[in-house]
């Protein structure tokens, strides 16, 4: 079978802009003075080369701007590489930003359907699911309610909610394992583990290292945009380790 998702030679280049014009008129002058403010290159990604075998789950980890949520966004079709092939073999339900496109002025029902459009789920399944999905949420009271007299707790839940349950055959986690209270944290964790058991693909990037260990087969270290180590996640989880004490002095 082929892998769910392949990367080769995959780089990602963002342009920073520093000293924005704050008018019109420095908007203005600069451009015809031909100034159009300091720029600075910043690779995100570098050369990265990897692939997620169908049914694995793999796990992304480094400090703060290693790249991380920059390659499930990659995976996710938000972002395009700067150079380099990703090759994505698969239905993708991405857990990156919850609740992204819900509108505040509709209701929890009418979001429903609005997300899982949005996640390319049509109607038809979205109803088949629908009441999983509340059940999921626990949200049956408010349901009809708009969601701009959502808890915040509440608007992540419904959104964890539709994601995990609209039939993801590759299923991106950026650090929602965290979402709502504790015992809404467990259903997301059985939720994740159930998906495991049916062979579905996840890539999963968290700095819970021992989540990495006791969800993941392998685990990819990423440091400044380039891969450090890939392998077994509980050898590359304990390489990061010794390399952060080693930093640490």
């Amino acid at each position: 079978m082929p892998a769910a998702v392949s990367f080769k030679g995959v780089s990602k280049r963002f342009t920073l802009h520093h000293e924005r014009p704050r008018t019109l008129q420095e908007l203005a002058i600069g451009l015809l003075g031909g100034d159009k403010g300091r720029t600075e290159e910043l690779w995100a990604l570098k050369d990265v080369d990897f692939e997620v075998e169908q049914g694995e789950t793999l796990g992304i980890i480094g400090p703060n701007g290693a790249g991380k949520s920059t390659i499930l966004k990659l995976v996710a079709g938000i972002m395009r590489p700067t150079s380099g092939e990703i090759v994505v073999t698969g239905k993708v339900s991405p857990l990156l930003e919850l609740g992204a496109g819900f509108h505040h002025d509709l209701t929890g029902r009418e979001n429903i359907y609005l997300n899982a459009a949005l996640l390319g789920v049509r109607e038809r399944e979205t109803k088949a699911k629908f009441q999983e999905i509340v059940e999921f949420a626990e949200l049956e009271r408010f349901i009809d309610v708009p969601l701009k007299h959502y808890s915040s707790g509440m608007y992540v839940r419904l959104g964890f909610a539709v994601a995990v349950n609209v039939d993801p055959g590759i299923l991106l986690i950026d650090e929602v394992l965290a979402v709502g209270d504790e015992a809404f944290q467990r259903k997301c964790l059985a939720k994740t583990e159930e998906f495991q058991r049916e062979g579905r693909t996840m890539i999963f990037v968290s700095h819970s290292l021992a989540a990495v260990k006791k969800l993941c087969n392998r685990a990819l270290w990423l440091d400044k945009g380039c891969m450090r180590s890939i392998g077994a996640a509980e050898k590359v989880v304990d390489e990061y380790l010794e390399a952060v004490k080693g930093e640490a002095g």
